[in-house]
């Protein structure tokens, strides 16, 4: 558990969401996650359909010994996965969330493209909103992925849609190591 002052620590525990067609949702949540570990505050982010290398970020976070990350999902982008599969990785991973907001450890937790897995029928958004309820009063929780569903619009405190007006993909430029990974 965080030694962090009373009067920071009681104005944690909304819920944020960073959703839309536009890059910089994952981005987002990460420079919250480095502001909060500056400050003191215990912060998690579980990913849910990224696999378990090869992110900067993963780099990055192991400097923070309160900032941890936890990769748990597939690689959509090689990995040819049944839907079955699919829906077993993403229940088990909000499994695990449930554990560790629920664990009092965490100041901050990010659930990193769990609106693309709601988006995708992998999860339901009550499922969802099921174990972010009765989480710790001051445990502060971002959601991240296009395609969140309105239920959690509704629910969340803090809702950004980031909209693409121009990407370099268009023009053939791939995904770059330190920029988009």
């Amino acid at each position: 558990m965080s030694n962090i002052p009373p009067e920071v620590k009681s104005k944690l525990g909304l819920v944020q969401v960073y959703t839309g067609r536009g890059k910089g949702k994952t981005t987002a949540a990460l420079g919250l996650a480095f502001r909060a570990a500056g400050r003191g505050l215990e912060v998690l982010m579980i990913q849910f359909l990224k696999p378990p290398e090869n992110y900067g970020e993963h780099i990055s976070a192991e400097r923070f010994p309160n900032f941890m990350i936890l990769p748990l999902g597939l690689d959509h982008m090689v990995s040819k996965v049944t839907k079955e599969r699919d829906i077993a990785v993403a229940r088990d991973t909000l499994s695990r969330a449930r554990d560790e907001i629920h664990s009092g450890k965490y100041d901050l937790v990010i659930l990193d493209e769990v609106n693309v897995a709601m988006d995708w029928k992998l999860l339901d958004p009550e499922e969802v909103i099921g174990v972010l309820e009765g989480r710790p009063k001051n445990t502060e929780i971002v959601l991240t992925g296009r395609g969140a569903p309105q239920r959690i619009i509704d629910y969340a405190d803090l809702v950004t849609e980031m909209v693409m007006i121009k990407h370099p993909f268009d023009r053939g430029v791939k995904a770059r190591k330190g920029i988009e990974y």
